[in-house]
């Protein structure tokens, strides 16, 4: 029994050096050619730049009532660079982004993009009592009230937990002043924590229906 044994661990040994390494179904690490593809996809500034990142965003339909969630993005580690290499468009090298590269941590980026709407607007009645309909009833909404949506990112069964959580209001502005119009919402997580070839986004506004986005990472880099 004890020879029988022995002789199986080689085996299994064996079986274990000839299966492939875990690897993301997105690029993580990005190899030097990788990076290079990912700088010069930054530096085109054309049609093909913005179908290129159009692949990493969701578009969604406007609800009936509540806020309107109307995009959602997932920034790969090779769309990040390749972000990265847009906003440096002038005297900006491979050379350069291969070396700042190397200084980073790879990560993906989520963005979840939120506008207000009717049924959900800048002004809302004052929580602390009673309304009866005249103009002092009402407040303005806070500028982060974004905190009030829950958001959450899944991968192969289970809930991820970001290292950046954090959100920015939205204005529009004219001669009038500036009126909040919406709110962006990031998340950041290390890229070597998403383990599956896909990802859900799932976000509970405090008013109006459960938004669900999914996003295929076999398709993209």
């Amino acid at each position: 029994m004890a020879l029988t044994r022995l002789r199986f661990l080689p085996c299994l040994l064996t079986f274990a050096l000839c299966l492939p390494p875990y690897s993301a179904a997105f690029d993580t690490p990005l190899s030097d050619t990788a990076v290079r593809q990912a700088y010069f996809m930054g530096q085109r500034h054309d049609e093909s730049m913005a179908r290129f990142f159009d692949q990493y965003c969701k578009h969604l339909p406007s609800p009936k009532t509540g806020p309107y969630i109307s995009a959602v993005s997932f920034l790969t580690p090779y769309a990040l660079l390749a972000r990265l290499s847009s906003e440096r468009a002038y005297g900006y090298s491979a050379q350069q982004a291969q070396l700042d590269h190397k200084q980073m941590v790879e990560t993906v980026k989520i963005t979840v993009q939120i506008q207000l709407t009717e049924t959900y607007g800048a002004v809302m009645p004052n929580p602390t009592g009673q309304t009866s309909g005249t103009p002092w009833d009402y407040v303005y909404r806070p500028s982060d009230f974004w905190r009030d949506f829950q958001i959450r990112v899944m991968s192969d069964k289970k809930v991820l937990s970001p290292f950046v959580y954090r959100g920015e209001p939205d204005y529009i502005c004219g001669d009038g002043g500036c009126s909040l119009v919406g709110a962006t919402v990031q998340l950041e997580f290390l890229a070597d924590e998403l383990r599956s070839d896909s990802a859900t986004i799932q976000i509970d506004p405090p008013e109006g229906d459960q938004v669900i986005v999914d996003f295929d990472l076999a398709s993209v880099r």
